[in-house]
């Protein structure tokens, strides 16, 4: 086997290039000595001279290039230390070692930069760690925790140093790392119970996969959210059942006045009948809006299943007697819905289409019409109504529960058919058309 070869360090090579570079000079010196006509006290002298010479010459060769070495490998220690704060002397731009020594001054001015962008930006996450009410862990790909701000301890109950390192299940929290990564949760911690919205992302740390879970407490939005919807319901409530009641019991008192009189008109009895349609009618339109509001109330989840889009539109135009609605038609497609639902939603949109075409021819343009289009684009299909009606007057209230401007309205259909198209993932969009007087109606469903 082989002895690996022995290699001089930097140091010593440098110095034997030094003594190789005067070693000629010193052997001719040496001869011219020795073979000269001098006293050999002064021969010895010389030549002790002459060699002492070379050495130190050749030393000092050695001692100007390893030492700036020196100063730069004791420069990048202290970088590397993370001292910013040691410089080089002597770093001047007109020589190749003053340029070295300059960079690495420059190097540790940026680290020292960078140094201190870092702790005021960690400074000001952690500052707003601390002062923000959302609870924020942060686990790794073990399931432990490896963070956990103020508002995350508030909420297990406990002191960072009784929860950091131990896993999601000891802690209650196996749910977050698991399903949807946003949505809402209900749980019961230990600090505090209620309903909570999550949301989980993936972050890496060394390499390693990490999971971010933030939390925060929507219990007061929701219940702040659901006092404006039952003040909502109850005014309109209160709006529609006070049109019914109030002439109801207008037309009961002035009834009973009728039969108390002793002496009546001749047509009392006209009068009676009258008024006892008036108040069947608005009692079954009062029926009608509480049938209506409970249709809403209780809409279930579509079952989805195979349906084909030209059929479906060709049986809905059909049921229109009044107004034939042009079916401009589109791809022969075939998607996943609840089709009876949908049937639903294409009613109320061509009822709607047909009315507001028929308000125009009444007022003179017989032309007005209603066409029906569908397309898909990409993974999105689009059903489009579009009509030559007026358009919308009040889009800011389109799709309010229970706001209607037609005098036979429930103020249901539309919110009904936005309802039906978010539960299968979709989209109802009402604007007017920019063309001309109309307007188109969206549907858009997942393909």
């Amino acid at each position: 086997m082989a002895k690996p070869s022995r290699r001089l360090s930097h140091e010593n090579a440098v110095f034997a290039q030094a003594l190789l570079a005067g070693l000629p000079a010193i052997i001719v010196a040496t001869v011219l000595i020795w073979q000269g006509d001098f006293p050999a006290r002064v021969q010895w002298t010389l030549g002790v001279l002459v060699f002492g010479s070379w050495l130190g010459f050749a030393a000092a060769a050695r001692m100007r290039v390893v030492r700036p070495l020196q100063t730069m490998a004791n420069l990048l220690s202290a970088l590397r230390e993370g001292d910013f704060s040691v410089r080089a002397r002597g770093a001047r731009r007109d020589e190749p070692l003053g340029d070295v020594l300059a960079e690495i001054n420059i190097l540790s001015r940026t680290l020292q930069d960078q140094r201190i962008g870092a702790m005021e930006a960690t400074a000001l996450l952690r500052t707003v760690m601390e002062e923000i009410d959302v609870a924020i862990f942060a686990f790794d790909e073990s399931g432990t925790l490896r963070l956990a701000n103020p508002a995350a301890q508030n909420l297990l109950d406990k002191p960072a140093e009784r929860i950091l390192g131990r896993a999601a299940a000891e802690l209650g929290l196996t749910e977050c790392l698991e399903g949807e990564t946003g949505r809402i949760i209900n749980i019961n911690f230990p600090g505090k119970a209620g309903r909570w919205g999550m949301r989980r992302t993936l972050f890496r740390e060394g390499g390693r996969p990490h999971q971010l879970v933030v939390i925060g407490d929507l219990s007061q939005a929701l219940r702040e959210e659901e006092l404006k919807a039952w003040q909502r319901l109850v005014r309109v409530l209160g709006h529609e059942l006070n049109n019914s009641l109030a002439p109801i019991k207008s037309l009961a008192g002035s009834l009973g006045a009728l039969l108390r009189r002793e002496k009546r008109a001749p047509d009392w009895e006209a009068d009676m009948r009258s008024g006892l349609e008036i108040i069947e009618s608005r009692s079954e339109g009062l029926s009608r809006f509480m049938q209506a509001y409970a249709k809403f109330a209780k809409l279930p989840a579509p079952a989805i299943a195979p349906c084909e889009i030209a059929p479906l539109v060709q049986r809905i135009t059909a049921l229109e007697t009044r107004l034939s609605a042009t079916i401009l038609g589109g791809d022969d497609l075939t998607i996943g819905c609840d089709a009876a639902q949908i049937e639903q939603v294409l009613i109320n949109l061509v009822k709607n289409a047909v009315e507001a075409a028929l308000e125009m021819r009444t007022a003179g343009h017989p032309e007005a019409g209603v066409r029906i289009a569908w397309s898909r684009q990409g993974k999105v299909f689009e059903l489009r109504v579009e009509d030559d009606g007026p358009g919308i007057a009040n889009a800011t209230n389109l799709f309010v529960p229970f706001f209607t401007t037609k005098p036979a309205g429930s103020g249901i259909g539309l919110v009904l058919c936005r309802q039906i198209a978010e539960n299968h993932g979709g989209s109802l969009v009402l604007k007017n058309r920019t063309d001309a007087s109309g307007t188109i109606a969206s549907l858009r469903l997942p393909a």
